[in-house]
């Protein structure tokens, strides 16, 4: 290949990749791209709060059984979405 269709595909390719880029970023700040932003993180946002209480409520089951000895032992250990929670003497 010569040297000027070299810079030539490489202009044309250059020249692609710019516009390409450009489109995307005016498509980023235009209303319909913001829109779609805040809704992705909402998505995500949700995802993320959804994962992070499966996990908490799993470790608390899993420190309730450990603490407890076994999930029957009371109403709290049974019910992992429940803080353990102690039992104070009615006197």
């Amino acid at each position: 290949m010569t040297p000027r269709a070299l810079w030539f595909v490489a202009g044309t390719a250059a020249g692609v990749y710019a516009s390409v880029k450009a489109r995307r970023a005016a498509y980023r700040i235009s209303m319909p791209g913001l829109i779609d932003q805040a809704g992705a993180l909402g998505s995500g946002w949700r995802a993320f709060s959804a994962e992070m209480r499966d996990g908490r409520q799993a470790k608390e089951h899993e420190l309730r059984t450990q603490v407890l000895g076994a999930p029957e032992l009371g109403a709290s250990a049974q019910d992992p979405s429940h803080p353990l929670e102690i039992e104070k003497d009615p006197t």
